[in-house]
């Protein structure tokens, strides 16, 4: 049996100052994630894994026993919500924790006194803080104040993977679900595959958009102007830091860390776009961008603690739309939970292709019967045509 949320979320209560909308407050649970990195990075044993534990585990379930919740609001409600400070700011200071928690981090890591199994359960969790830096830094990265853009630059950098935003902002978004793009995942690419394909391309990918937009300003194609440089140098001097201030261990122990968050982001690119595909029009373009080329999840869960990143049709509707206000599409395909449950899923190819498979072949006979509504459950369409075949 699941529970509905539309019942415990929104709620408003009387305070000294005046009437506040919780519901708003829903996206601090990600703070949950930080305290537990503290308290982890300060232990030992079991509690060394507790961001894990909570995303990979908690959340899961939580997500199986709630209804999603396909509600959007008003638009007058997104009018609001669009110019509340609150959800600015908010990112802003979850920047400061981050880096809080990777200064804590690489204090306690070279502790000579921790275990093998302590070592890696600290590492695995500030891997998790790096997951969540990176999620963080592609909300700020769409900005287009340059005050936020360096944030969210920063946000990258605690995880190296500050080439997401070129490649991210100039090539998936424009060749998303064509074979063009490094983070679309093919229909029957494992994981695994996935991982290593999308982070090397992608990575090649923003260097390409970045030379050539030296080469149109007729600069070098090496000049400082070019990011990725700069994003290079900063992550070089960001090692040599660590090396020189705490150590060999500690630089590889962060490095390790990092590449733990870069994978966490490649599973949610796996998750993201897998199977699906842009048709070629008649003049051999691409058809534009459509609701039916992300897969979704309106589990509430793990929405909040990933800024409403599951809702990723509307991201890539209007790529700057701030996620407090992101839509669900009926449209949609949707995924049976979570993405953290996802994540997991796909940790097992087989059980993952038979599951996403099957989704797919759905989808493509609902696209074919003009029936766009994937959340209507029409039935009658999908037998005939399965039943003709």
């Amino acid at each position: 049996m699941k529970i509905a949320v539309d019942s415990l979320i929104p709620v408003s209560i009387n305070f000294q100052s005046g009437v506040y909308n919780l519901s708003k407050l829903k996206y601090c649970i990600v703070l949950i994630l930080p305290v537990l990195a503290g308290i982890a990075f300060l232990t030992t044993g079991v509690s060394t894994l507790l961001p894990a534990l909570f995303f990979f585990g908690v959340v899961p379930a939580v997500e199986l026993i709630l209804k999603p919740d396909h509600q959007n609001k008003s638009e007058p409600e997104k009018m609001t919500l669009a110019h509340e400070a609150f959800f600015n700011w908010f990112l802003y200071l979850l920047v400061l924790i981050l880096l809080s928690v990777l200064v804590l981090f690489v204090s306690t890591i070279s502790d000579p006194g921790l275990t093998a199994s302590n070592f890696i359960g600290r590492i695995i969790s500030m891997g998790m803080m790096c997951g969540v830096a990176i999620n963080l830094g592609h909300e700020l990265g769409h900005r287009s104040n340059r005050m936020e853009q360096l944030l969210g630059e920063i946000a990258l950098l605690i995880s190296l993977e500050n080439q997401f935003l070129p490649y991210h902002n100039y090539c998936h978004h424009k060749n998303v679900a064509t074979p063009q793009d490094p983070a679309t995942a093919r229909r029957n690419e494992s994981v695994y595959r996935f991982w290593i394909r999308s982070q090397i391309g992608s990575y090649i990918q923003a260097w390409q958009v970045e030379i050539h937009n030296q080469r149109r300003k007729h600069r070098h194609p090496f000049s400082v102007h070019n990011r990725m440089v700069g994003y290079t140098i900063a992550q070089i001097c960001l090692l040599l830091s660590l090396y020189f201030r705490f150590g060999l261990k500690t630089m590889l122990a962060f490095i390790a860390a990092a590449i733990i968050g870069k994978l966490i982001l490649e599973s949610v690119n796996y998750i993201e776009h897998y199977g699906l595909t842009r048709r070629v029009k008649a003049d051999g373009k691409y058809e534009r961008v459509l609701p039916v080329h992300s897969w979704n999840s309106d589990h509430l869960f793990g929405r909040s603690l990933m800024f409403e990143l599951p809702r990723h049709s509307d991201h890539h509707f209007k790529a700057n739309k701030p996620y407090q206000t992101l839509d669900s599409f009926p449209e949609s395909p949707h995924l049976p939970t979570g993405y953290p449950g996802m994540m997991i899923l796909a940790l097992f190819p087989p059980l993952w292709f038979w599951l996403m498979n099957s989704k797919i072949d759905e989808l493509n006979i609902s696209l074919e019967c003009g029936d766009l509504s994937p959340l209507s459950h029409k039935p009658t369409c999908r037998q005939v045509t399965a039943t003709s075949r």
